[in-house]
């Protein structure tokens, strides 16, 4: 452990040495950072406190129902899992054709990618909108909680299919840097469902009163909204990359004859790990939901109240990772040589441990205030402090490893290793650790360690892997 510190030690103290590409100097590299995290970060914490307006309105209605919005959101979860795949296939393939300017392959790969989560996202609705108590059935064994997940879900899996194809418009515009463009939709949508879910829910302003049904129906209208407003800006107004409606059956077409075989190789080839491990952490987060479904209401109501920070701090991270994504991609695809890629690596490794420590600081104050929002047990109220607790020390791990995995490794271009470490320790560390502790009817406290230990273990893996700099790839080139 110490020589694997060491080394990280030896190659940060470099940063500071200039490479020839214009982005390269430390200066640049912070605010260009900036300049796309903090749109992509907002974006996504807009997007979060959708989910997050329902979770607290839905928290004045008690347990059960917390419980069932926790539920059925799980499957959400899963959506998003494997729509943030596509999206960011196309994200890590785009962003190097924009760093050679070509948007004609741009808007190939944006067509491939709007069939892929058309398909992907009418697939989940219809089963969640036809089946939701065999769902929910698979996540909790308590009558109570899946009757409360299946109204819930029967009508918010509508929305689905709209998400989709709405975030990876979305992502098609991140990948020209155009990063404005989804924090301005997501805060229209937030607007919109936090007014619904006020009408919705609580029967005000003249409305009947639905309760969870009515935070699902306030999202499956503001998805369509979101869906809507996305696609009238991409088709009818964005001159970037030019999308148009032909291009979606055209670019399909041409793809699968034979005007450019070379995309729609590229995106099976780099799209199935994304997209494979993406949905590796669906998977975990089925079973992470399945061990958590076996506790009491009380319990599972902690679980999601954790959840919520958990979410918080994720999409803050994600955002800084996609951030560093775009930089790396725009770096690979212009032509930039490993010496000049090394200091942008060595800033996101002496960066990022800063980040997360101040993050973990922030959940660790933040808890109690979080915990307040919600009128439930004593008893959920207690075990929640004791998960905040864990989340505050397993932080700084998640913000190391996902900016320096994914926004330096996946995005420079060795797609597979993420996949691969990923799915070693979803299957072989993170659900046979909880699986057991839950078997041994081991405290909430210790059943959420084992599912968050993943998140320090992979730090000493991408210690080593980003500083071999083996991981640098033209995916551009044919």
């Amino acid at each position: 452990m110490g020589g694997i510190i060491n080394i990280l030690i030896m190659n940060i103290q470099r940063a500071e040495k200039p490479g020839n590409n214009p982005e390269a100097g430390p200066q640049n590299f912070y605010r260009t950072l900036v300049r796309l995290a903090l749109p992509i970060g907002l974006q996504n914490l807009i997007a979060f406190t959708v989910n997050f307006a329902d979770n607290i309105m839905v928290g004045r209605l008690g347990d059960l129902a917390v419980s069932g919005v926790f539920i059925g959101n799980q499957i959400h979860s899963m959506v998003q899992f494997i729509t943030s795949g596509v999206g960011a296939t196309l994200v890590i393939l785009a962003t190097q054709y924009w760093g050679k300017q070509d948007t004609k392959s741009i808007r190939s790969l944006t067509a491939l990618s709007l069939w892929a989560a058309l398909i992907a996202g009418s697939l989940f609705s219809l089963v969640s909108a036809c089946f939701p108590g065999a769902i929910a059935g698979i996540l909790s064994n308590k009558a109570d909680v899946i009757g409360a997940a299946s109204s819930y879900l029967r009508i918010v899996g509508l929305s689905f299919v709209f998400f989709t194809v709405s975030q990876v418009l979305i992502a098609s515009q991140r990948s020209v840097e155009k990063v404005r463009f989804g924090m301005n939709i997501a805060l229209l949508t937030l607007g919109l469902n936090v007014g619904l879910n006020y009408c919705l829910i609580f029967g005000r302003l003249g409305f009947p009163v639905m309760g969870i049904r009515g935070a699902a129906l306030a999202t499956l209208i503001s998805r369509i909204a979101e869906c809507l407003i996305a696609a009238i800006y991409v088709f009818g107004f964005d001159r970037r990359i030019g999308l148009t409606l032909g291009d979606l059956l055209g670019d399909l077409l041409g793809a699968l004859g034979k005007s450019d075989r070379f995309l729609a190789f590229s995106m099976v080839k780099y799209g199935a790990p994304v997209v494979a491990g993406d949905f590796v952490w669906a998977i975990n987060s089925f079973a992470y939901t399945a061990v958590v479904g076996r506790f009491t209401a009380d319990i599972i109501a902690s679980f999601n109240i954790a959840g919520m920070m958990n979410t918080l701090v994720y999409i803050w991270m994600s955002g800084l990772a996609t951030a560093v994504g775009i930089m790396t991609g725009k770096l690979v695809g212009s032509g930039a040589g490993v010496e000049e890629i090394k200091p942008h690596a060595y800033r996101v490794q002496r960066f990022f441990p800063c980040v997360g420590l101040a993050t973990g600081i922030f959940v660790f104050l933040a808890g109690d205030p979080l915990i307040s929002f919600y009128k439930v047990s004593p008893e959920a109220i207690a075990t929640a402090r004791q998960l905040m607790l864990v989340l505050a020390l397993t932080i700084p791990g998640t913000a190391y490893q996902m900016p320096s995995l994914g926004g330096l490794v996946r995005a420079g271009g060795n797609i597979s290793f993420v996949f691969r470490n990923d799915s070693i320790f979803v299957f072989l560390v993170v659900i046979p650790l909880s699986t057991a502790a839950m078997a041994l009817k081991a405290p909430a406290w210790l059943v959420f360690l084992c599912l968050k230990c993943d998140q320090i273990l992979k730090c000493f893996v991408a210690v080593v892997v980003i500083n071999r700099f083996r991981w640098i790839r033209n995916l551009t080139s044919r």
